[in-house]
């Protein structure tokens, strides 16, 4: 089963392929970081962006999509652009009929290094140990794509839902990992001291 993960980014968009086999057997078969330029429109981001993810997902033709899921924090116009890449993924997903399953860093940190607080150089090492590389994947966007595809793997290899966006099967609160709880929690929490908008 090919999985592709996606570290969602408007400058830079990790991509990562991995191969599942039996059990938890992981095989590599391809990571880029894509970019696009700050000084061009957003349009024109989203589309260098969008273009490229559609042009991997058509020569791929993965059978699974993991993407970051994305949270609400201080730095605004970075959420916007991850947001904004994210819902491009979604839509070209949806358009192929290509399951799509949602998981947070920290989902992806506990499952990968065993530890949910791990830094980017403990998530870059196990994802090079994991798939046998002979050189750690950079920058981290790429060790990232890789990570999210191994976990999604090995999500699937537990007999896991293949899509766990939110509001699809295997997301209800009571099949919630505490990580996915904890996040619901912190997003409530944002939104009820936001408030209410505009009237």
């Amino acid at each position: 089963m090919r999985i592709i993960g996606i570290d969602p980014g408007l400058t830079r968009c990790g991509i990562g392929v991995v191969t599942a086999g039996p059990g938890r057997s992981v095989a590599f078969e391809h990571v880029e970081v894509l970019t696009s330029s700050a000084d061009d429109a957003l349009p024109s981001r989203l589309h260098t962006i969008g273009a490229s993810i559609e042009r991997l997902l058509d020569g791929e033709r993965p059978d699974a999509i993991a993407l970051e899921r994305v949270f609400a924090q201080d730095n605004v116009a970075s959420v916007m652009g991850v947001a904004q890449i994210s819902g491009v993924v979604m839509y070209l997903a949806e358009q192929r009929g290509i399951p799509l399953a949602l998981y947070t860093p920290n989902e992806v940190k506990a499952q990968v290094t065993g530890y949910g607080s791990a830094d980017k150089t403990q998530v870059t090492a196990m994802v090079t140990r994991l798939l046998r590389l002979q050189a750690p994947p950079k920058p981290a966007d790429a060790a990232d794509a890789l990570a999210l595809a191994i976990t999604h793997a090995w999500h699937l290899g537990r007999g896991g839902a293949a899509n766990r966006a939110e509001g699809q099967p295997g997301t209800a609160p009571g099949a919630e990992t505490p990580a996915q709880k904890a996040w619901r929690e912190a997003e409530s929490r944002q939104g009820r001291r936001r408030g209410p908008r505009g009237g």
